[in-house]
């Protein structure tokens, strides 16, 4: 797979992009949880007072406070006493402002105001505040403050003198709670705020900061101010700030998911060129080792799994375990570690559910991509052998090959699919579990305020997303093993190493003999074969002159031909065209300087001007008609409605075998080489269109070797050359007199079609 993605390369600036859009869709993911925890603990329950520290207070509340307090010069130092309004900072003004509006006229010397906004996030303020500021609430309040004064009264009783004060105690029960605490000796004070003690011990950690805040709230209150309007107005902000960030990741992953399918479609048109070349370059030895029909799975089918994973690879295997990793941070990074253990117990069951579901299905994974390509093989068979088969009335049997092949794919996919549904019922029921485990054990640290509501919430969406990720990781697993496969099929291809290929030194043609072939001492074996298919060939081609090669079926004719071009390269011996051996030069220039007609006539879906003109594009159309003129095709292209304009379907299926050889010449004509083979390009021709033609090629060719495989005798019986095969090896040479004389073998195969008197006439 890691090669595969070698081929990224030209979208290095997208795939950067994408990281980056990823990170910043994750971090607004992960945000979200947050403002959730902010709304219910701040804005609902808090009031939308974030701190326990208040940010302005009456003269008294503040009086009343430092009573209680250890250290109130500490406290006095983070506050300023408003005298002139003039003399504050910007930021006590805009405190003021908001909390009791411009309108409110404030008094000299009646408020406290923090000096700047961040000191409310002081711990050590926060601290300092807490236990005085709860304390100072309970003596503020009428029926506390009473019962706390009646029970300081009773206490002292008669012990005035104790206190060294000139007193009495009429006087003490007519002053106020606050009056009589300050007249307290600081170690009778100690004595009585102890009975405290145990009571906010219980409010440690997360209690004790919402009690503080509940209390600020009733101060607030008591001053004028509106909470009801903080409240709305955090709520409010917080709100907007998550929709924003809502609105940051819907565009992040609309963008992202765009952005994928680019790249995805883009690499496969990378590895679909690449592929399509690489096949352009095999020899027939590669197309015999991969099949014609696995060769198009894995260009099509194959390619295609790549790009459906690709699109979905950064969405999911990049952004999940980022969402996951992230996620564990904010848990751990938060006062809710003691709960993480349910995250881990969690990602095992998931990790377990998918390494087992894995280790089963990839090897079905693997065989489905052969079990493709044996169903399009069987399919390609079948659809391009319909008239044999109707011939033979053999359509039941194919009907059954083929659903031997189907269900054999059909048997693999529902292995696999029935394998994967279970994956998702197990993922849901391990979500659902975690989810009811989180509640239960989230509810009992609410119950004894270890955490709060809006923390625990946000905890939940913080598990959701770790397990949603693996969730994602799990979904992607069907499509990485099917992928996995594809990826390894297509780079068998890219890395197949032709067997015929480029010399790094290649020489240049001899002008002096253009047009020569020479075969001195060929053998060839096919890679397959145990034994030699032709045998110490050795023969010359002449410019000017025709060669023909005849010999028994399965002699060796078209192998012979076929090793000019370098379709196959030669066991022992060479083969040299214009005095140069053919390994010795590029296989393009080469093939430049033959005109080669297959023995079964191939035609491209397009026009018959498009067929002509493939190997010459820039043949203009007074050649284009010469060429179909010499290769006898002018007369049925005239007769049709649109000429040369006329449509040739794929394959040439809608031209007879006579037309698509005919085309075939003219096709090789066009680009006017030096040496013309014809593989037996005659069969489908009735003998005076045979005859017309070769006269017309030798009189409108002259000075160009011909090179011919014919079955016919009097196809060859003109030539200047004649090479008789027989078994792989020459049995015959010389012109068609000395043959009949002097080859027995060829005297055979003339007589087998000839009689005789035909023979002798025609020598005559």
């Amino acid at each position: 797979m890691l090669k595969i993605f070698r081929n990224l390369k030209n979208s290095a600036v997208s795939l950067i992009f994408i990281i980056l859009l990823l990170c910043l869709q994750a971090y607004t993911d992960l945000e979200l949880p947050n403002y959730t925890s902010k709304i219910v603990n701040v804005g609902i329950q808090a009031g939308g007072i974030e701190n326990p520290v208040p940010e302005i207070l009456s003269k008294e509340q503040m009086e009343s406070m430092l009573i209680f307090a250890k250290e109130d010069e500490r406290i006095l130092e983070n506050y300023t006493l408003v005298k002139n309004k003039e003399e504050l900072n910007s930021e006590q003004v805009d405190i003021i402002n908001n909390l009791l509006g411009n309108e409110k006229v404030i008094e000299e010397n009646a408020y406290y105001v923090i000096n700047n906004k961040e000191a409310v996030k002081n711990e050590d303020l926060q601290s300092l505040i807490a236990k005085p500021l709860i304390i100072s609430s309970y003596t503020m309040n009428e029926e506390t403050a009473e019962q706390l004064k009646q029970n300081i009264l009773k206490q002292m009783g008669g012990i005035k003198n104790g206190m060294n004060i000139n007193i009495s105690m009429q006087t003490f029960q007519n002053m106020s709670l606050m009056e009589i605490l300050k007249t307290l000796p600081e170690r009778q004070l100690d004595a009585m705020l102890s009975q405290y003690d145990d009571q906010l011990k219980m409010l440690e950690g997360t209690s004790l900061s919402q009690a503080t805040i509940a209390i600020i709230k009733q101060m607030y209150q008591s001053i004028g101010i509106n909470t009801d309007k903080i409240q709305n107005d955090y709520i409010f902000i917080t709100g907007l700030q998550m929709l924003g960030l809502a609105l940051v990741s819907m565009a992040a992953a609309v963008t992202i998911m765009l952005l994928s399918a680019r790249v995805a479609a883009k690499l496969g048109k990378v590895l679909r060129e690449k592929v399509f070349s690489k096949v352009l370059k095999f020899s027939t030895k590669e197309f015999r080792e991969f099949s014609t029909a696995s060769l198009i799975t894995r260009s099509t089918n194959d390619i295609q799994q790549i790009q459906m994973l690709m699109t979905m690879l950064f969405r999911v295997v990049v952004y999940a375990p980022i969402m996951g990793i992230g996620g564990l941070i904010r848990v751990i990074s938060t006062s809710n570690f003691s709960m993480a253990w349910i995250i881990a117990l969690a990602i095992s069951a998931i990790v377990i559910i998918i390494v087992t579901l894995f280790a089963v299905a990839m090897p079905k994974f693997r065989k489905g991509q052969y079990l493709i390509d044996g169903i399009n093989r069987v399919s390609r068979e079948i659809l391009t052998g319909v008239p044999v088969i109707r011939a033979f009335n053999t359509q039941k049997r194919e009907e059954n090959r083929f659903r031997d092949a189907n269900t054999d794919l059909m048997k693999n996919g529902i292995f696999i699919n029935r394998a994967m549904s279970i994956m998702m019922p197990m993922m849901m029921f391990v979500m659902n579990s975690v989810m009811l485990l989180i509640i239960w054990v989230g509810g009992q640290n609410v119950d004894q305020g270890i955490i709060q509501v809006g923390d625990l919430m946000a905890f939940t969406q913080y598990t959701m997303h770790i397990i949603m990720s693996f969730l994602f990781i799990s979904m992607i697993s069907i499509m990485l093993p099917r992928a996995q496969v594809s990826a390894k099929r297509i780079n068998e291809v890219l890395e197949k190493d032709p067997n015929i290929k480029d010399t790094n030194n290649p020489k240049q043609f001899d002008e002096t003999k253009k047009g020569l072939v020479e075969f001195k001492n060929v053998s060839f074996r096919y890679p397959d074969a145990d034994s030699e298919i032709i045998t110490d060939i050795d023969f010359t081609a002449k410019p000017g002159e025709t060669t023909a090669i005849i010999g028994s079926t399965g002699s060796g004719k078209s192998t012979v031909v076929n090793l000019i071009p370098r379709f196959y390269d030669v066991t022992r011996g060479e083969i040299l065209v214009d005095g140069v051996n053919v390994k010795e030069v590029p296989q393009k220039e080469l093939r430049k300087r033959i005109g080669f007609v297959p023995q079964k006539g191939v035609l491209f879906s397009g026009t018959i001007e498009s067929n002509i003109k493939y190997g010459n594009e820039n043949l203009d159309d007074k050649q284009m008609e010469l060429v179909a003129d010499i290769a006898q095709a002018s007369e049925f292209i005239e007769s049709k409605d649109e000429k040369y304009l006329s449509p040739i379907a794929q394959g040439g299926n809608n031209v007879s075998g006579g037309q698509k050889q005919r085309l075939s010449i003219a096709r090789a004509l066009a680009i006017d080489p030096e040496i013309f083979i014809f593989d037996d390009s005659f069969s489908a021709l009735d003998l005076k269109t045979d005859r017309k033609l070769r006269e017309t090629l030798k009189e409108k060719t002259h000075g160009k070797t011909m090179i011919i495989v014919a079955q016919r005798i009097s196809t060859i019986m003109e030539a200047e050359q004649i090479i008789v095969l027989e078994e792989g090896k020459i049995v015959g040479k010389g012109t068609h007199e000395e043959l009949m004389e002097n080859c027995e073998t060829y005297r055979q195969i003339a007589l087998s079609q000839l009689s005789e008197e035909e023979l002798k006439g025609r020598e005559e």
